[in-house]
C-alpha cells in the first residue's frame, strides 16, 4: 500500500478524534479548538490526496477551505466571546 495512502488513513482516524472532541467537548471553546482541528486536518487530508491523484486543483480547493476555516473560526470565537465582528 502506498504510504500517502497509509497518511490519509492516518489523518482521517485523527479526524475522528478530532470530531469526538467536538460532540464532547465540555466548553463551547473545546468544541471550537476541536473545529479548527478538524478544519487543519481536511486540508491536509485533500492537500495529500493532490499529491497522490496528481491533480493540482485540489490545492486550490484546499487553500479555499482553510481559508474559509480560519475566518469561521474567528467568527465563531468572536461571537463566544460577545464582541462585535466590525471591530
Amino acid at each position: 500500500m502506498n504510504p500517502l495512502l497509509w497518511l490519509i488513513n492516518a489523518l482521517s482516524f485523527i479526524a475522528l478524534l478530532s470530531l469526538f472532541r467536538i460532540i464532547a467537548g465540555p466548553t463551547h471553546f473545546d468544541r471550537l479548538i476541536g473545529l479548527n482541528l478538524m478544519v487543519a486536518i481536511t486540508t491536509a487530508i485533500i492537500v495529500v490526496m493532490a499529491v497522490y491523484y496528481n491533480h493540482l486543483v485540489y490545492l486550490d480547493v484546499a487553500l479555499v477551505y482553510a481559508i474559509l476555516g480560519f475566518v469561521s473560526v474567528i467568527a465563531i470565537s468572536k461571537y463566544l466571546t460577545g464582541r462585535e465582528l466590525h471591530r
